[in-house]
């Protein structure tokens, strides 16, 4: 079963789709991306048994951009406002990339709305990715996206396929904006988490297993017990392909959302 429809949340019309029942999943895209290039592959095989919601954020896809900033925690709130719409009172939250990120605002920021999180490609530092992406995201032009994925997508959907070029100058501005997210905060977070990433992604292997630490992993599990954090690095897997790779995501997922939480972690 799909449903779709628009929900009026703090001045957007925002889009979302249903696929599926059971436990709500929510999918958060990553930037410049809509439904579509994100989680395409991956929608099918997670909709068999659980209710997936798959968002458009401000400027995304078939969410049309209205006259304010892209801002992280703007994003979790329009989220947030999207889940009371829909009467879901708690959901496990999939962001990718920038979607990571706005699943992250999302936790902080509204705890209780939020079960289990899983995070593809997430920095929650500048050093986090691989050096020169924020500066080559800088000097990013949306000329530089034509005949992408991405800007087909855009194309095809957005309600003004003519604001390409807003939404790169907005993006680009609020990457200007992230900054580090404290290590006590991040610790602070309650809800079990599955870090991923690819091998070859944007982020550095080295700072997935830092964010796996600071949410409880990196224990001897024969001895103390499984925590509730766990993390995934895919082989042979690039930044773009990590959502596209569903043959080994699909299952990881499910079982990591369907195991029981230990309260020893």
């Amino acid at each position: 079963m799909t449903t779709n429809g628009y929900a009026p949340v703090n001045g957007l019309e925002m889009y979302y789709e249903v696929h599926g029942t059971g436990t709500p999943l929510v999918l958060i895209h990553g930037a410049f991306s809509g439904i579509g290039t994100s989680f395409g592959a991956l929608i099918p095989g997670l909709a068999k048994n659980r209710q997936v919601v798959a968002v458009e954020l401000q400027g995304h896809g078939r969410t049309a951009d209205i006259d304010r900033p892209l801002s992280l925690p703007q994003l979790a709130d329009d989220t947030a406002a999207l889940l009371c719409h829909l009467g879901i009172a708690q959901a496990d939250v999939f962001g990718y990339s920038v979607g990571a990120a706005v699943a992250l605002e999302l936790a902080l920021r509204h705890p209780g709305q939020v079960r289990k999180l899983v995070f593809a490609s997430l920095s929650v530092t500048k050093d986090g990715p691989h050096p020169g992406l924020a500066e080559g995201m800088d000097l990013l032009q949306p000329e530089h996206l034509a005949g992408s994925p991405f800007h087909q997508e855009y194309l095809d959907t957005a309600p003004n396929p003519q604001d390409f070029p807003t939404l790169v100058t907005k993006i680009k501005q609020m990457n200007r904006e992230i900054s580090n997210w404290p290590a006590e905060l991040l610790r602070s977070i309650q809800a079990p988490v599955l870090t991923v990433i690819g091998d070859s992604d944007i982020i550095r292997p080295e700072h997935a297993v830092e964010m796996f630490r600071l949410f409880g992993g990196g224990v001897m599990g024969d001895n103390v017990g499984l925590p509730n954090a766990r993390l995934a690095i895919l082989p042979g897997t690039t930044h773009i392909t990590v959502v596209h790779r569903a043959e080994l995501l699909t299952p990881m997922i499910d079982e990591f959302l369907d195991a029981p939480v230990s309260q020893n972690a």
